[in-house]
């Protein structure tokens, strides 16, 4: 480093540590690559500020003059102007081979030549846009020593005349191409008697130092000859720009054989000039950091500094360098007006950005309308046409074709005069042509027309009706998209509203459309347009918009359901509902179902969305509710509108799963945390990764920003014990908080963000001060889980999660099942209450309010605690798997649930605290009798309720016993029923009366099956055991059967006094049950038994296993006739069919399988053709099965309830169930009548299957990410929760209306 820049940095060294802050000067050095990443490590490394601005110092004084350059231009743009001018005099001078000598990277070789060439300096506020400018140079140097032209063209106020003077900056470029200089001269829009003022001052300029003084050329023609002369003979291998041309033939008068460069707006104005041609197009659009640092450099401010109107004026200038210049420029005079000045932006009023800098028009609509009136009148009318266009959206030429019902080519010829003037732009991606306006084009043609858009509005729709008549478009049409997306926003627009109207209340248009771009769109619209939609009545948007909401997950993916089907789930008073039945009635040959009891069962949610193709972990509010951001183990981080769930981001944010995500304050970022160990930051408009955090050693669990808007402060945790919190103005970490034992799981600010608490598998939660990052409190949760004889180190308590009050004076704690609420102060248990025994706790969220909490449950469903009280509030079901995450909304009003159903739902506080949960059940058992269905059903583990499924009333119920009740059934006679409970007594009541007649303290262990044998006199049990108990009831006699090794799995009654029981051991035996003997023994599978039918002529049975197989066994022999081996999951059901030839068989997978029974081939595959990635066949498990008595149709139980034609193993129709899991399904002996069972799995802490209460059918799954059972004996643990529906369906032939009942 030269002596004299080294004094300098030594004289003012104490003044620069004092105030510069290293992070983002390093940035830069790096880039300038003066800087090493060692060394910008090594400054890190320092404790304080000073001392990392003392190690740079010290650093720079070893290197070279180079080193100095690249601080001082860091100083610059960092906004230390002051520092930097304490070392402008010390900047050491370039030295090139010809001795020429410069500063800021300009030799002085090349300012004489710039100066001498008249080209413009650079302007007082300058970004650098790299790309660009090395594009110029490159076309430039392709001119090489032969004439030609190069044309730098895009829009009005997009900076191509800086941008090329930027590029003429370049010694290399200036002495290898252009030895004979630059000429610049600045045209604009002329006359010819302009043309000629402009070229004699030129030739006057290139002869200034001819010792002949010659008289000006008197015309055009003269002075293109002497221009000619001089470029030839006195300035070989020159350039000459000619900034700002309109006409090609102002062109014409500079066609003299040399290398020109122009700026214009029009890309075709070389068209009339011969030579070598290049072209470089500068787009029209500024990043939104490089806005930013524009601004900040006119208000002399760091970014960081920037007010929060700064983000919004750079995204209302929609990136152009001339609207954010002038806004700079007045905030530079006038600095209190951002709102102002946004405001203005915003209302399109660009007559008030008025001239404040050297551009050439008054006011920023002048500047865009100039290029407008170039154009002739025929023209004008068509550009006019365009001011009806959605904002950034490309237009396929088709559209325009029929708005001008023109042919392709003249629609052609007429958008490329627009285009070469930069008036439109164009995609030509593909074999048509893409068309569009920049926002600011689009703006000001709709500000300039504003009084006539209505009748273009108008007159695209008429054009629409002429060209389609009666007719939609089809997919294969390259203008189908546009009027799916936006013929309802050309309606709105011309206020067309009956046709707005029969457009949106059309089952044919929202089928088509959402098969296409999926409901969240049409939701949006229903929004946007309800005004117009509802001016007559808002009730039928409503019945359209509440259709698309909850069942927009169903329609946003394939295979795409049957939507007349899904109509007819809706309110019988609903258009949508009454629409569908029309359909349904009209078409033939297909099957349809009618729900008959629907008003029995509220949807409370008010939106479901399905954005992910895999779980979902986790989902979080916008401070202005206005957009939800999710995340899960797709690896994406989406974000879209709540309102709608239109999708405005989609992101592969990670190489892992990613765990948790997190809006920043104002709503700016979005934070994401991930197994892959990084923690990332994203624009959330934009999608531009900010930054990436790498110092996690494995992966982070959560990430939370702070709750106070102007600082960005973000907290993590990790698998690695640690908690950061980190600047989003630095680079590396600014506190590791350091004492937890454990894997980190869960951390949050406090509301005044003064602490950062976090929750450990290691049993405790600790508080820290955000700002020192010291440990304050430590919270021993596990003490509150031991026994009296157990010791703390014993106790493994896993806590997941926490959530602070309002007020940050109690922080609520959850783990295993209990809700937990401290003191903050003293770290005193105020109250705790637990949730569930048969269920772990998630996560937790505090309404704002303070007094409702919300907790997400392992048994898939919410729900809603009243802290203060300690009591339910409500119970929210509808997911079909774990919910991983709850959280309400900034103001409580909504709060959000997101699950490993791929799904995400949103439900209205207020709706669900006012539900009532009257319609859950825990069992049932259905006898179909003289016609009618009588259930006979648990409601709430507490009560018996007699339902008639005609009439959906309740006939009895029964006074709530001393223990829940676990399972029921009921006599064939209609005049007894049974039920079991939790603490092992069976009772027998009498239905007419609900009178006990008989109890027996049958087991110690919860009862899971209960049936009646055909006589009604004795009542076969079993429990978590091995052992199956046959009681005649009537004469208090008792028979055990006993043989099995581990619990039973399920039971099946058998003519002439047998029964065939199925176990966990994986055994299949028979029994006489009136001597308790086994009969038959069959060693059956590896796995457990999950399922076993009989077929019609009572000489075979199938058996099912977790290991994958099934088998069919002959009663006679005992052996095995055929072993069914195709499946890929554990085969969890399994169905002869009547005519005994068939065998069907479900699996864990969603698929199932028709076999031959003879040979045993596989016959059909039944599964949908196409499926989404992640998105099971059945919606789930395939849980039970039924053949009609013809054998022809096949009923499957799952995730919801699908049809088959046996014969070909196509399917026929399929009913959802909103959400719940189908348990089981009864069949009435004509196939006319059927119920089905629903229930919410849930997941064992332990592993292995699950014993729910038992059903005919089977209640085992195993857990999510362990869908093979590779062991015989299989864990039974906790128990599940069951929610029953009634299907009532009426089966005539395949093109009947079936009624249904739920």
């Amino acid at each position: 480093m030269d002596v004299k820049s080294r004094n300098y940095l030594l004289m003012n060294r104490q003044a620069l540590e004092k105030d510069i802050k290293t992070s983002y000067i390093m940035d830069r050095m790096i880039s300038d690559e003066v800087l090493t990443l060692q060394e910008e490590e090594k400054v890190k490394q320092q404790n304080t500020q000073k001392e990392r601005a003392a190690m740079l110092i010290n650093i720079i004084l070893k290197k070279d003059n180079n080193s100095y350059r690249s601080f001082y231009n860091a100083l610059l743009h960092e906004g230390y102007r002051d520092l930097a001018a304490l070392l402008q005099d010390g900047i050491p001078a370039i030295s090139s081979g010809s001795g020429k000598s410069s500063m800021d990277g300009m030799t002085s070789y090349v300012k004489t030549v710039l100066c001498e060439g008249g080209v413009p300096q650079r302007p007082v506020v300058f970004v650098t846009r790299p790309k660009l400018v090395d594009a110029i140079k490159e076309k430039l140097c392709c001119l090489g020593s032969d004439p030609g032209w190069v044309t730098v063209y895009g829009m009005a106020g997009c900076g191509k005349t800086v941008l090329t003077a930027e590029a003429l900056r370049d010694h290399q470029l200036l002495e290898d191409y252009f030895p004979g200089g630059v000429h610049w001269i600045s045209v604009g829009k002329q006359d010819k008697a302009g043309l000629l003022i402009k070229l004699q001052n030129l030739c006057s300029r290139l002869e200034h130092d001819s010792t002949l003084s010659q008289r000006p050329p008197l015309n055009i023609e003269e002075a293109k000859d002497r221009l000619r002369l001089l470029m030839l003979r006195k300035y070989p291998r020159s350039l000459l720009i000619l900034d700002d041309i309109w006409d090609s033939w102002v062109l014409k008068a500079f066609d003299n054989q040399c290398q020109v460069l122009i700026t214009s707006r029009d890309r075709s104005v070389t068209d009339a000039v011969a030579g070598n041609k290049y072209e470089v197009h500068v787009e029209s659009g500024l990043a939104h950091e490089k806005g930013l640092e524009i601004l900040s450099l006119f208000v002399n401010m760091k970014i960081s500094e920037l007010p929060e109107q700064a983000n919004c004026l750079v995204r209302e200038c929609k990136g152009s360098p001339l609207v954010i210049s002038l806004i700079g420029a007045l905030l530079r005079d006038f600095p209190s007006r951002w709102e102002y000045y946004l405001k203005q932006l915003q209302n399109k009023q660009f007559k008030r950005i008025r001239k404040s800098s050297s551009y050439d028009y008054e006011a920023l609509d002048e500047a865009m309308s100039i290029s407008v009136e170039q154009l002739n009148d025929n023209y004008k009318d068509y550009y006019k046409d365009l001011s009806i266009l959605p904002k950034d959206v490309k237009v396929p030429t088709k559209v325009l074709c029929i708005l001008w019902d023109m042919e392709t080519e003249e629609v052609e010829d007429i958008l490329q005069e627009f285009v070469n003037k930069s008036l439109l732009f164009c995609d030509r991606n593909g074999k048509s042509f893409h068309y569009y306006l920049h926002d600011l084009q689009l703006d000001f043609l709709t500000e300039k027309n504003r009084n006539q858009l209505q009748e273009l509005h108008k007159n695209i729709v008429n054009q629409y009706k002429k060209y389609y008549k009666l007719n939609t478009p089809v997919p294969s049409q390259e203008d189908c998209m546009y009027w799916y997306n936006f013929l309802a926003y050309h309606m709105a627009g011309a206020n067309m509203q009956k046709e707005l109207r029969d457009l949106m209340f059309s089952l044919d248009w929202i089928k088509a459309k959402t098969e296409l771009v999926g409901p969240a769109h049409l939701i949006h619209e229903y929004v946007e347009y309800s005004s117009i939609l509802d001016q007559k009545d808002s009730t039928v948007r409503e019945n359209f918009q509440e259709f698309l909401s909850l069942n927009g997950h169903l329609l946003g993916r394939q295979p795409f359901p049957d939507i007349i089907q899904l109509g007819l789930c809706q309110p019988e008073t609903s258009e949508v509902y009454q629409q569908a039945k029309l359909y349904a009635q009209r078409e033939t040959g297909t099957f349809y179902l009618e729900w008959i009891n629907k008003k029995s069962l509220k949807n409370l949610y008010r939106l479901v969305v399905r954005p992910h193709r895999d779980a979902v972990y986790h989902a979080c509010f916008s401070k202005d509710r206005q957009r939800i951001a999710s995340c899960g183990a797709d690896k994406t981080l989406q974000v879209f509108k709540a309102e709608s769930g239109e999708r405005l981001l989609e992101i592969s944010a990670h190489d892992d799963e990613i765990l948790c995500c997190a809006f920043s304050a104002d709503g700016e970022f979005v934070a994401t945390c991930s197994a892959d160990k990084k923690v990332k930051i994203w624009n959330s408009r934009t999608g531009q990764c900010k930054c990436v955090y790498e110092e996690h050693s494995e992966q982070v669990n959560c990430c939370q920003f702070n709750n106070r808007s102007g600082q960005y402060l973000l907290a993590t945790c990790s698998n690695d014990t640690y908690i950061k919190l980190w600047d989003l103005n630095k680079k590396y970490c600014r506190n590791t908080m350091i004492g937890h034992e454990n894997s980190v799981n869960h951390c949050r600010f406090s509301p005044n963000d003064e602490y950062v608490a976090s929750c450990s598998t290691d049993g405790t939660v600790k508080l820290w001060a955000a700002r020192s990052g010291n440990e304050l409190k430590s919270i021993e949760i596990k003490d509150f889980f031991k026994n009296a004889d157990e010791q703390p180190d014993d106790v493994e308590v896993l806590v997941k999660c926490c959530s602070w009050s309002r007020n940050g004076d109690m922080i609520l704690v959850v783990a295993k099942n209990k809700l937990l609420l401290f003191d903050v102060k003293t770290c005193g248990l105020l109250s705790q209450v637990i949730i569930s025994h048969h269920s772990t706790i998630q996560y937790c969220d505090f309404c704002p309010g303070d007094e409702l909490v919300a907790v997400a449950l392992s048994h898939c469903s919410v729900e809603l605690w009243n802290i203060k009280s300690l009591s339910k509030v409500a119970y929210c079901r509808g997911h079909m798997s774990w919910v991983h995450c709850v959280t309400f909304s900034p103001d409580g009003s909504l709060f959000l649930t997101s699950s490993d159903d791929q799904t995400i739902r949103i439900w209205e506080t207020k709706k669900v605290c006012k539900s009532s949960d009257a319609v859950l059940k825990s069992e049932l058992d259905v006898v179909f009798h003289n016609g009618e269905v009588m259930i006979l059903a648990i409601y709430n583990q507490k009560h018996l309720q007699l339902i008639n499924g005609n009439t959906d009333s309740v006939i009895m119920q029964t006074a709530a016993p001393e223990s829940p009740i676990s399972c029921c059934c009921l006599s064939e006679d209609l005049k007894f029923a049974a039920f079991g409970q939790e603490s092992g007594t069976i009772k027998v009541l009498q239905l007419s009366d609900g009178k006990v007649l008989k109890s027996q303290e049958a087991y110690r262990t919860s009862v899971q099956h209960c049936r009646f044998t055909s006589d009604c006199q004795t009542l076969i049990s079993s429990a978590h055991d091995s052992v199956i108990q046959v009681w005649n009831w009537q004469l208090s006699e008792c028979v055990f059967l006993r043989g099995h090794k581990e619990a039973i799995k399920d039971f099946r009654l058998l003519e002439n006094s047998k029964l065939l029981s199925w176990s966990f051991d994986g055994t299949v035996k028979v029994w006489n049950i009136t001597t308790g003997n086994t009969e038959k023994d069959f060693a059956c599978h590896g796995g457990a038994v999950l399922s076993c039918a009989v077929s019609p002529d009572g000489s075979k049975f199938s058996s099912t296993s977790a290991d994958k197989t099934a088998k069919i066994w002959s009663f006679e022999s005992s052996s095995v006739l055929h072993e069914l081996k195709s499946h890929e999951a554990c085969v969890r059901c399994c169905a002869f069919s009547p005519n005994n030839k068939l065998l069907a068989t479900g699996d864990d997978k969603g698929e199932i399988r028709i076999w031959d029974i003879l040979t045993g081939a596989l016959l059909h595959f039944c599964s949908p053709v196409t499926v989404d990635e992640g998105e099971p066949a059945h919606g789930g498990w395939v849980t039970d099965l039924s053949f009609s008595p013809d054998s022809k149709m096949l009923v499957s139980s799952g995730g919801f309830l699908k049809w088959w034609n046996a014969t070909t193993g196509e399917s026929l129709q399929t009913f959802y169930t909103n959400g719940t899991n189908l348990k089981s399904i009864h069949v009435s002996p004509n196939f006319k009548v059927f119920q089905g069972k629903a229930r919410l799995r849930k997941q064992s802490d332990s592993g292995g299957f699950f014993c729910p209460p038992g059903t005919e059918h089977c209640r085992e799954a195993p857990l999510p990410h362990l869908q093979e059972a590779s062991k015989s004996r299989i864990p039974v643990g906790q128990r599940e929760f069951s929610v029953p529906r009634y299907l009532e369906v009426s089966v005539d032939s395949l093109n009947s209306n079936a009624e249904l009942f739920i």
